[in-house]
């Protein structure tokens, strides 16, 4: 690969990178789900570094955080897209919300669960 097609390459790269950033920027100014769920995933990593979890309970936890975070943001982008295509109340769009709503309401709970199982045992 020659120098400027590496520096292609990386300019690519680097704008994708921009794009995920401004996502998740307009995903934290506009949606308050989204900042409650950043704050108690700072919190939960925070307690994970001052109890020193292992390394199977820190992939348990950020894989947990992961799986919330990245919900609520297609949860978002869903609600978004439909608000778009279809300002009008319709009974399809409300149930797509509401599903989308719930994948993210599953994973929470799934991910307060790996917090109680983790945490827990610091502390009993």
């Amino acid at each position: 690969m020659t120098r400027d097609a590496k520096t292609t390459a990386l300019h690519r790269l680097l704008r994708k990178f921009s794009f995920a950033w401004a996502g998740l920027t307009a995903a934290y100014r506009s949606e308050q789900s989204f900042r409650i769920q950043l704050a108690v995933s700072a919190a939960a990593l925070l307690a994970g570094v001052l109890l020193g979890l292992t390394q199977l309970e820190w992939l348990c936890v950020t894989i947990a955080i992961g799986t919330v975070l990245s919900l609520e943001l297609l949860n978002t982008m869903i609600e978004k897209t439909l608000d778009l295509l279809h300002p009008a109340q319709h009974e399809r769009v409300k149930f797509i919300k509401d599903v989308s709503a719930a994948a993210v309401l599953v994973s929470s709970l799934a991910a307060a669960i790996v917090g109680l199982v983790v945490f827990s045992r610091h502390f009993f």
